[in-house]
């Protein structure tokens, strides 16, 4: 960096400067008398001209040292170096941040990532690593100090988005674009889906994604399995008259769980369910157990029970208690994920939205208690599109609303 002192004086007045001193140091005792004489009456400090002729004499080769030229070149790549490590330290924390926010993060998150980074690297540097202007950051800086200069729609943007959070936010953060929109349009917002698209994409909100099911069957071909009443039909004209049963794992800290589905197919309500340590015959039992004592199904009133011919769903004393209880039994094929499809499609819904975002887990107590939360949100609040994006216990409501208007006009 050049110093204010070399700044004050012009390249010809400092190379003249020099010239003399190298001209005249013969006349003075010694190259400092002459230094100081010269710099005197140039009206610089002695050491400055010193620096100067010191400078020259190395750039003329008749001094051992870094050439001015060279020393810039220097100079430059140290900064660029120090740039590159700047912008790659920006970039391994903007990674981390913005996770899978695709090629461009959203505005919003990029200007949050600003405002938590910029007293580390500066506004401008990070501006030249993301695809954002500094003006971009800086006029929503304003903005958002005087709310009063925001547009119309800036306003409204702001508002639905605290909606939009919230509505995110109360249910398991899992909802997309579509469930956001369906809910809010429950609550009496009059707000396009665009809209909602674009502000969850500015807010860096995404909806879970499923992945791939689990095969969980293990069958016991020495057992006799019932017959399949369903073949593939996995709706019913009302309540307790097609259930859907199955389970999945969990894997966990101190081993698997296992959490087993009792499924209405009305309204795809989950009526029963249980969590255990080990794939035991008793624990699907458990889970029918309490759907039966729920739901009190009418005895042999044409309930039907479908799963797949996994050994803990054509036990004993599985098969025993649906006769009990009245139940006709039903069993798909063996690893067909088709046969038993609806099940299969809650179990992926749980695991989408429990398992896999809330891991790792701990313990069997904190998937216990995850399940219940879950399920209770899931057949009060979650919005299901099969059966009009509304939640499976407001279905059966409308249901049996609908049976009673006839006997109230009688």
């Amino acid at each position: 960096m050049t110093s204010k002192t070399t700044n004050k004086f012009s390249p010809e007045v400092r190379d003249r400067a020099v010239r003399m001193v190298l001209d005249h140091a013969g006349e003075h005792p010694s190259r400092w008398a002459a230094v100081t004489s010269i710099a005197a009456k140039i009206g610089c400090t002695p050491q400055t001209l010193h620096d100067w002729v010191k400078k020259a004499e190395i750039d003329s080769g008749r001094r051992i040292g870094v050439p001015t030229e060279m020393a810039e070149k220097l100079k430059a790549l140290e900064r660029e170096n120090r740039e590159l490590r700047q912008a790659n330290e920006i970039l391994r924390k903007a990674s981390a941040y913005f996770c899978d926010g695709g090629a461009r993060p959203p505005v919003q998150a990029m200007i949050a990532f600003i405002d938590d980074h910029r007293g580390a690297h500066g506004v401008e540097p990070i501006c030249k690593v993301l695809p954002i202007a500094p003006s971009t950051y800086h006029a929503h800086v304003v903005k958002r100090r005087d709310p009063a200069k925001r547009s119309t729609r800036a306003r409204q943007d702001a508002a639905l988005k605290m909606e939009v959070r919230r509505v995110f936010d109360q249910n398991f953060s899992v909802y997309g674009v579509r469930k956001v929109w369906r809910q809010l349009k429950r609550e009496g917002f009059d707000v396009a889906r665009c809209t909602v698209s674009r502000l969850m994409r500015e807010m860096g909100l995404q909806g879970v994604i499923r992945g791939k099911p689990v095969k969980t069957t293990i069958s016991d071909k020495a057992a006799p399995c019932p017959l399949d009443h369903v073949n593939r039909q996995f709706k019913a004209p009302r309540p307790n008259v097609l259930w859907l049963s199955d389970f999945t794992y969990v894997a966990t800290w101190t081993g698997f769980v296992y959490v087993a589905f009792v499924i209405d197919a009305y309204a795809r309500r989950i009526v029963g369910w249980r969590a255990s340590r080990t794939a035991h015959a008793g624990f699907v039992l458990d889970a029918l157990e309490q759907a039966l004592h729920d739901r009190r199904p009418v005895h042999r009133g044409g309930l039907v029970h479908h799963s797949d011919r996994g050994s803990q769903y054509v036990s004993i004393k599985y098969t025993e208690r649906l006769a009990e209880a009245g139940v006709e039994p039903s069993v798909g094929s063996v690893g067909d994920s088709y046969d038993n499809a609806l099940a299969e499609t809650i179990n992926g819904l749980y695991k989408a939205e429990v398992i896999h975002r809330r891991g790792p887990w701990r313990s069997f107590e904190a998937v216990e208690f995850a399940t219940l939360e879950w399920v209770d949100w899931f057949n009060n609040r979650r919005l299901l599109e099969p059966i009009g994006n509304i939640p499976p216990a407001e279905a059966e409501q409308r249901y049996y609303a609908m049976l009673e208007q006839p006997a109230m006009a009688a």
